[in-house]
């Protein structure tokens, strides 16, 4: 029987949450950061599990105390307690896959900071701790020697799978590898029947590499949720653009064009120092029943809402306010990683 990883509209457990403490690049901006992710966690309990990795008993105490403050149920959050290097467990989190008897296969990928950009060594080791401590025994585990990160892939319900050839194909990932070997690792490894890979389309401030999630998602019945920018003027104009004319030449296995939504474009958000910041709407979570969508203290928040919502007809779509995030040059859909039903113990 074989494995493929799940779209991430399938039933869920918990979402995964690895949270911001003073030994990293967070720690002048904590009292930003953490009422976010306090929001996020107001959220996802109602509907779910939150799996929360704490750098130690301390931090766990003070979050704890955080999240009895905002009234979320505690006993709905599971925590892991190792030490972290920083916060982005959608790169540093385990891709899940089910086989059609609904068994789980869940594989750890290594994790290298971007192309060894940053220091992540013990970020690289969350995954096997967490699965040690809260993983259902039923689960297959799997630690695989490829380099891969959550945000860097994208799969829909019939097993296609979208990235960017910036990302997986950088020799600072998996120098070893061609596409062509890429291919044949992740129909292996993750199920994949088909390819899309994306040619165009960055993110100013981004320390991915062009990760997909920050630019094309996958919806339900062959959709495709992008970003595009109408600003003549701006930096990320011309490769937007010819992002959205290999989007609509991409096909599926039966012959088919895509439906494409277009989601807008923030207005340049920039730091203290002067640099640009990565906002982009292609950045949400989707959990059960709901999609959490980052919005920006900015004009288009409700259309990119509105947009959104008409992918996920089925779903309740809620905006959360990212500002605080962006200043680490990620988003909403960075810092989390969903776990499918099944996965928790």
């Amino acid at each position: 029987m074989s494995f493929r990883l799940l779209p991430e509209w399938a039933p869920q457990d918990a979402v995964m949450l690895t949270w911001p403490h003073k030994d990293t690049d967070w720690a002048s901006i904590l009292a930003d950061v953490e009422p976010v992710y306090v929001t996020l966690c107001q959220h996802i309990t109602q509907l779910q599990y939150v799996v929360i990795v704490a750098h130690d008993e301390q931090l766990k105490t003070h979050i704890s105390s955080l999240l009895s403050e905002a009234d979320v149920e505690l006993s709905k959050v599971r925590f892991v307690v190792t030490p972290c290097n920083d916060t982005w467990a959608r790169d540093h989190g385990p891709l899940t896959c089910s086989d059609e008897l609904g068994r789980l296969c869940i594989n750890d990928f290594i994790f290298n900071g971007w192309g060894n950009k940053f220091e992540a060594q013990l970020d690289n080791a969350i995954n096997a701790k967490l699965v040690n401590e809260l993983a259902d025994s039923s689960n297959q585990y799997q630690a695989i020697d490829f380099v891969l990160e959550g945000g860097g892939v994208e799969i829909n319900e019939h097993g296609t799978l979208l990235t960017t050839s910036e990302c997986l194909l950088n020799p600072n990932r998996n120098p070893q590898h061609d596409k062509q070997s890429i291919e044949s690792l992740l129909k292996e490894q993750l199920g994949a029947r088909d390819f899309l890979w994306v040619a165009h389309g960055y993110l100013a401030g981004d320390d991915t590499d062009s990760h997909i999630d920050t630019l094309v998602r996958f919806a339900p019945n062959n959709t495709l949720v992008y970003v595009k920018c109408d600003d003549q003027n701006d930096e990320h104009c011309k490769s937007l653009d010819l992002m959205e004319k290999q989007l609509q030449s991409f096909r599926t296995p039966e012959g088919d064009a895509y439906k494409l939504i277009a989601l807008p474009w923030p207005k340049a958000v920039f730091d203290d120092d002067g640099d640009r910041l990565p906002a982009t709407y292609a950045n949400y979570l989707i959990i059960n029943s709901t999609v959490l969508v980052p919005v920006y203290d900015d004009a288009h928040d409700a259309l990119a809402l509105a947009q959104i919502q008409k992918a996920y007809p089925q779903h309740t779509v809620i905006g959360i306010n990212c500002l605080p995030i962006i200043h680490q040059f990620g988003s909403l859909h960075c810092i989390t990683m969903q776990l499918p039903r099944g996965f928790l113990k």
